[in-house]
C-alpha cells in the first residue's frame, strides 16, 4: 500500500473538521459504486406502517431517507443517481408523499410532475375523508379502544405521506386517547423515526427523555432494549462514540429494531464505535471473541480486517482495511458528518497502540511497519503531537520518537489541579459580583 492510496485514509490531518467534506477525486468509481450496493436497502411496497415488521425489513421511510441522503452525495456518480432518482419518485408516488414531494421539487432534487402531485393531492384527500369518517363512527358507536385505533390510523397516514407536522400533531392527539404504557412508547418510537428521517435532534432528543420518563411508569423489556438501539443511533449521529458503544453492545443479544436498519448495519456501528471508544481488553472481551458479531461480520467487506488487524498488531493490514471502509462510512447517512473526525480518533487509537510497547524507536521502523515513507509518518506524528493526540516526542537528528505518556494517576492529577484552578477563578469572580 503506497502514500498515495494512504493518503485517502490521512487525508483529514491537512484539513479542519467539516460537517460536509469536500468531494474525494481519489476514489476509483468501481469503489464508489461497491460502497453504494453495500448500502444500498432491499425494495419494498408497503401499504401500512409495521412497527416491529419481519426481521430485516426496515421502515419505508427511513429506506427512502437513505436513497435521498445518496441522490444528493457529491460522491455518487450521475449514473447512479439517475437511478436513485427513479426509485424515490416511485416510492413517492406509490406512498402519495405531495408534502415531502413539493419540498423536494423545491429544493431541486426532484422535477416537477404536475399530473402526479395532483393525482397524490386527491387519494390524501379522500383517505383523510375516510379516516375522519372512521374515528366519527367510533366516536358515536365503539369504545375507546377503537377511537384509538382510528385516530393512530390517521397518525399513520400523515408519517406514510411525510407529512411531519401534521404527523407529530396527530401522535400527540393519538397519545391523549392512550391509557397504556407500551402503547404510548410506541407512540414515542413513532416519533423517533420521523426525527431520524428529518435528522430533528432536538425532536429525538426530546423523545429519548419522554421514552426514559414512562419506563419509569413500568414498560416491557423488549421495548426498553429498543430505546437503547434509538438512543445509540442518536448518540452515534451526534459524535458520542462512546455512549453509543455501550448502548449498541448492550444490545447485541437482544435486537430487535429490524425498523431503523438491519441487524448488519447495526453490526458495522458496533464495531466502528467500539473500536475508538473501548481499551484492548474490553475490545477482545465484547467484541473481537463476541459470538454475535462472529456470525455476521464477514458479511460486511473489509469490517473483520479492519478489527481484527488492530487487535493483532497487523498495521499494514488495518490501514489497507480501513481505505477500504473509508467509503462506506462516507455513504452512510448518520456517519457522514463526522467522517473527518471519525478517520482521526481511529488514527489516534491505531498511533497509540503502537507506541504504547516502546520507550522509544525509530521513525524508520514505525514507518515499516504501516507501510509508509519516513516522511510521510513524521508529517502524520507531528500534527498528531501538536493537536495533544499523541504523548511522544520527535528527535529529527537522531530519527527516534520518544514516549512520554503521563500515567492514569498522573493524568487524573493534573486534570484535578487545572479545574481546581478553574473553580477558584470562578468562585473569585462571583464574590466580587456578589461583593462578599
Amino acid at each position: 500500500m503506497n502514500d498515495i492510496s494512504l493518503l485517502l485514509v490521512h487525508a483529514s490531518i491537512c484539513t479542519p473538521i467539516q460537517l460536509h467534506p469536500q468531494r474525494s477525486t481519489s476514489v476509483s468509481p468501481s469503489a464508489r459504486n461497491l460502497s453504494i450496493v453495500l448500502f444500498k436497502q432491499k425494495k419494498e411496497e408497503i401499504n401500512q406502517l409495521s412497527m416491529e415488521g419481519e426481521e430485516g425489513t426496515q421502515q419505508p421511510q427511513l429506506v427512502l431517507a437513505n436513497k435521498l441522503f445518496l441522490l444528493t452525495h457529491p460522491d455518487v456518480d450521475d449514473i447512479e443517481k439517475v437511478r436513485l432518482r427513479d426509485e424515490v419518485f416511485n416510492s413517492i408516488n406509490s406512498n402519495d408523499m405531495a408534502p415531502l414531494y413539493e419540498t423536494l421539487v423545491s429544493d431541486k432534487v426532484l422535477n416537477l410532475d404536475q399530473k402526479a402531485l395532483d393525482s397524490m393531492r386527491a387519494k390524501i384527500n379522500e383517505e383523510l375523508t375516510k379516516l375522519d369518517e372512521k374515528i366519527a363512527d367510533a366516536e358515536e358507536n365503539l369504545g375507546e379502544s377503537e377511537v384509538r385505533e382510528a385516530h393512530l390510523a390517521k397518525s399513520l397516514f400523515f408519517i406514510r405521506i411525510g407529512d411531519k407536522e401534521k404527523a407529530l400533531e396527530q401522535l400527540k392527539l393519538t397519545e391523549s386517547k392512550t391509557v397504556a404504557v407500551g402503547q404510548k412508547m410506541d407512540l414515542v418510537f413513532y416519533t423517533l423515526q420521523i426525527g431520524f428521517f428529518h435528522m430533528d435532534f432536538d425532536l429525538i432528543s426530546k423523545s429519548i427523555d419522554k421514552a426514559k420518563n414512562l419506563f419509569e411508569e413500568g414498560g416491557d423489556w423488549e421495548r426498553k432494549n429498543r430505546l437503547k438501539v434509538y438512543e445509540g443511533l442518536y448518540c452515534m449521529s451526534t459524535r458520542n462514540f462512546k455512549t453509543a458503544a455501550d448502548l449498541f453492545l448492550d444490545s447485541i443479544s437482544t435486537f430487535t429494531t429490524y425498523e431503523i436498519f438491519p441487524y448488519d448495519t447495526f453490526i458495522f456501528y458496533t464495531v466502528l464505535t467500539s473500536i475508538i471508544s473501548l481499551d484492548r481488553v474490553s475490545l477482545k472481551q465484547k467484541v473481537v471473541d463476541a459470538p454475535e458479531i462472529l456470525t455476521v461480520i464477514g458479511k460486511i467487506p473489509y469490517l473483520s480486517e479492519f478489527l481484527n488487524s488492530l487487535y493483532e498488531c497487523q498495521y499494514k493490514s488495518f490501514f489497507s482495511a480501513f481505505a477500504g471502509l473509508t467509503e462506506h462510512i462516507k455513504l452512510d447517512r448518520y456517519l457522514h458528518p463526522h467522517f473527518r473526525y471519525y478517520m482521526r480518533e481511529v488514527r489516534t487509537v491505531v498511533y497509540s497502540q503502537f507506541l504504547e510497547a516502546y520507550k522509544s524507536v525509530t521513525i524508520e521502523a514505525m514507518a515499516k511497519a504501516f507501510g509508509v515513507t519516513v516522511d510521510f509518518i513524521d508529517l502524520e506524528l507531528s500534527r498528531f503531537i501538536a493537536a495533544g493526540k499523541l504523548h511522544c516526542k520527535i528527535d529529527k537528528v537522531a530519527g527516534v520518537l520518544e514516549t512520554n505518556r503521563p500515567d492514569a494517576k498522573n493524568a487524573l492529577y493534573q486534570a484535578t489541579i487545572k479545574q481546581g484552578d478553574f473553580l477558584l477563578n470562578r468562585i473569585q469572580k462571583l464574590s466580587r459580583v456578589i461583593d462578599l
